[in-house]
């Protein structure tokens, strides 16, 4: 390390150390903000606020949802965006140099039934080093991380060559509209960091994934001679056997080292089955629904492909599919797989920054969910890289939390980061 990057570093790590407890109380405020989709106007407020307050210039607007909704990759549920803006702010380089985009997203899935919760969802409460509540580890910890960066360049002055682009964007976790908003508003940079919670590790690939719904018709009758009817429950069951297989065929020609730890490295998660209206009937009518991971390197269209490819050939494992084939739509998220080339010099930069930071080599791994990263890599051809604080199995799930030191330990790697890949004009 030369002197200048010791110099930085040391105030880097006294900016970092001397503002640890306002960073930690700022935390608890965006926390306690319940930012699912369609309510994250006040968690965004509060970070504009807060960038203004220093001294920072702040583009806050909300998506043109007339215009935004004819992109290719747009699949909001939504009718529009009133009341969700987004929040980009930049440290504008003095030029010459590399930039980069900090992206984070503010919104959260639901808390889900608060019962199994032992602390209050949006409460932010502080037990044993960890900050508890929904959306604290996905991922506005991951988003403080990049802020204190951000606010730290800025406050202190560092002479960047290239632009640091600052985002907090909606809508990530039902289609990655916010992301694509700040892409067709002309944001581009060299490269992307995302603080998705990986746990300190680095995710240089990241799958995409697309939801899906498929339909299983039945034949209705009376439950006392159901042998009359035929039931959707039993023809689903079949369905789902089948997308089963074809996760476990998909799965098995996954031969990336990036996921060699991970048993289901492109899950296909089922995550709803419905049937029926009432006991003494039989169905005639099943609804699957669930999300479909797409590996690195493939396009949506060719999974998609597979799939359909899939429930087009039911007919040859029950002959009910040959008069009734079942109906399949698409409907919701659809993030495309995203990345960076293992030999990408900011890659190096991350990792060595890493090492300097914790003195240990830092673990690298290939995501089992997809990201804006995805947009980021497909739409605008930005290659993006996902290091965040949080703690992967607790993001929407009861009781989530993220680690504090985390947070600071990955914002003071990320800041050197930046400095070293925008370069410093002496």
């Amino acid at each position: 390390m030369g002197c200048y990057d010791a110099m930085f570093h040391q105030k880097i790590k006294d900016y970092i150390k001397e503002h640890r407890e306002d960073y930690i109380a700022f935390l608890q405020k965006l926390v306690q903000q319940p930012s699912t989709v369609g309510n994250e106007l006040g968690a965004q407020q509060l970070l504009a606020e807060r960038l203004k307050s220093q001294g920072c210039e702040v583009d806050i607007w909300e998506p043109d949802y007339s215009r935004l909704s004819q992109h290719p990759y747009f699949n909001s549920t939504r009718a529009d965006f009133t009341g969700s803006p987004n929040v980009v702010s930049v440290i504008k380089g003095t030029g010459g140099g590399k930039s980069i985009i900090l992206n984070g997203h503010v919104d959260v899935v639901p808390e889900g039934d608060r019962n199994t919760w032992t602390v209050e969802p949006y409460s932010g409460e502080i037990k044993d080093g960890k900050l508890y509540g929904r959306g604290s580890t996905d991922m506005k910890g991951g988003n403080l991380a990049i802020l204190i960066a951000f606010e730290a360049l800025c406050n202190l002055g560092i002479p960047l060559k290239g632009d640091v682009i600052f985002q907090s964007v909606i809508e990530e976790e039902s289609g990655g509209s916010g992301t694509l908003a700040c892409i067709e508003r002309g944001y581009r940079a060299d490269v992307a960091l995302i603080p998705e919670p990986s746990e300190m590790r680095i995710f240089p690939k990241q799958q995409g994934s697309v939801w899906f719904r498929v339909t299983v018709d039945g034949q209705s009758a009376h439950g006392g001679t159901r042998y009359e009817g035929v039931s959707a429950i039993e023809k689903g069951w079949i369905v789902f056997n089948e997308i089963m297989k074809l996760e476990k065929r998909r799965n098995d020609r996954i031969t990336d080292p990036m996921y060699a730890d991970n048993p289901i490295p492109i899950p296909i998660n089922i995550g709803r089955f419905d049937s029926g209206y009432f006991p003494s009937a039989v169905p005639d009518r099943a609804i699957i629904e669930g999300r479909y991971g797409i590996a690195p390197g493939e396009t949506i269209d060719a999974a998609k492909q597979e799939f359909m490819q899939c429930m087009a050939t039911l007919d040859q494992i029950d002959s009910w599919f040959t008069e009734h084939p079942v109906q399949v739509e698409w409907p919701g998220l659809r993030l495309p797989p995203g990345g960076i080339d293992l030999e990408h010099p900011f890659l190096g930069v991350l990792t060595q920054n890493f090492k300097n930071v914790t003195k240990e080599d830092p673990k690298m791994e290939g995501s089992t969910w997809g990201t804006d990263g995805g947009l980021l890599t497909t739409v605008a051809d930005i290659p993006s890289v996902i290091f965040g604080p949080g703690t992967t199995h607790m993001a929407h799930f009861t009781d989530e939390y993220v680690e504090l030191d985390n947070i600071f330990e990955c914002a003071e790697i990320i800041a050197l980061s930046v400095i070293e890949w925008c370069g410093v004009r002496i």
